[in-house]
């Protein structure tokens, strides 16, 4: 067995929250740029360069990409050779989401009681948690900043099983169509199909980790992501709503098995700002 120690999850969920919010990834920047030289409307042309050299600044200053600097979202990989000690696994991310909201100078962005007093908490926790018990010792921490306006978009569908594939490309593709600029388009689109109604959610989330263009490689999957994207990139929203080709960057497609009754879809968009970090304790 391997110790992880709870001070050491504190260090390293600190500086995650910090960089998610500061560096972009070189995946989604490669993306806008490709995007920026195909873009054939001149207001998308110039909103992909503004984005571009927001990043920069924000790269080179180590300020926020997004004033909106998000729930925040974290995916714990747990070998089931390792163990915590010093403390608990959720009093250690939240206190490294503590630390490095007040350290970053991030946006704290979470209320309490949010049906009624919506009194903000002062440290942007808690967290939203996911653990999965994986094979081996490793202990690998992912940290994701989700914006309001993309999250508010996400969108869950009970499909008849009938509908079948243009019944999920429709799903999809309208759920887009009805966001127009909220989620600050280019998007990235990230849908779950199959399981449970909670579980195709989860799916639909993991998918916006997986580096941007790249395809499932199932080649059915990978067919259907590019189907989407192409009848997406048609809908003439463009980057921030301003018209042109480049609505979406990607579409990430994950599916699990479902129900025979059932064919549930869930989706969930990234706006530009894709912002995720990881690290392996």
């Amino acid at each position: 067995m391997r110790e992880i120690q709870a001070r050491e999850i504190v260090r390293v969920v600190s500086k995650l929250c910090q960089e998610a919010n500061f560096f972009l990834g070189e995946d989604v920047i490669l993306a806008l740029k490709h995007a920026q030289e195909v873009e054939e409307s001149a207001l998308g042309w110039w909103a992909l360069q503004q984005i571009l050299q927001n990043e920069e600044i924000a790269r080179k200053e180590r300020i926020p990409l997004c004033q909106d600097c998000g729930s925040t979202v974290v995916f714990v990989e747990m070998g089931q050779e390792t163990y915590v000690t010093g403390g608990s696994l959720h009093d250690a991310i939240n206190e490294g989401v503590r630390q490095g909201y007040s350290e970053g100078y991030l946006r704290k962005s979470i209320v309490k009681h949010p049906f009624s007093l919506r009194q903000n908490t002062g440290d942007n926790t808690p967290a939203v948690v996911h653990v999965d018990v994986v094979s081996g010792n490793e202990f690998r921490i992912v940290v994701m900043p989700k914006g309001g306006g993309a999250e508010n978009m996400s969108r869950f569908q009970a499909l008849n099983p009938s509908q079948g594939r243009p019944g999920i490309i429709d799903f999809v593709v309208n759920s887009v169509d009805e966001a127009k600029a909220n989620p600050c388009p280019p998007v990235i689109i990230g849908v779950g199909i199959g399981g449970t109604a909670e579980h195709t959610m989860m799916l639909a989330k993991k998918a916006l980790l997986r580096r941007v263009g790249v395809h499932n490689q199932d080649t059915e999957i990978a067919a259907l992501e590019g189907e989407i994207l192409h009848r997406v990139n048609n809908l003439g929203i463009g980057p921030m709503g301003y018209g042109g080709r480049i609505t979406a960057l990607a579409v990430h497609v994950e599916v699990f098995p479902s129900h025979i009754a059932s064919l549930p879809v869930a989706v969930n968009l990234q706006c530009h700002s894709a912002r995720h970090k990881e690290a392996f304790l």
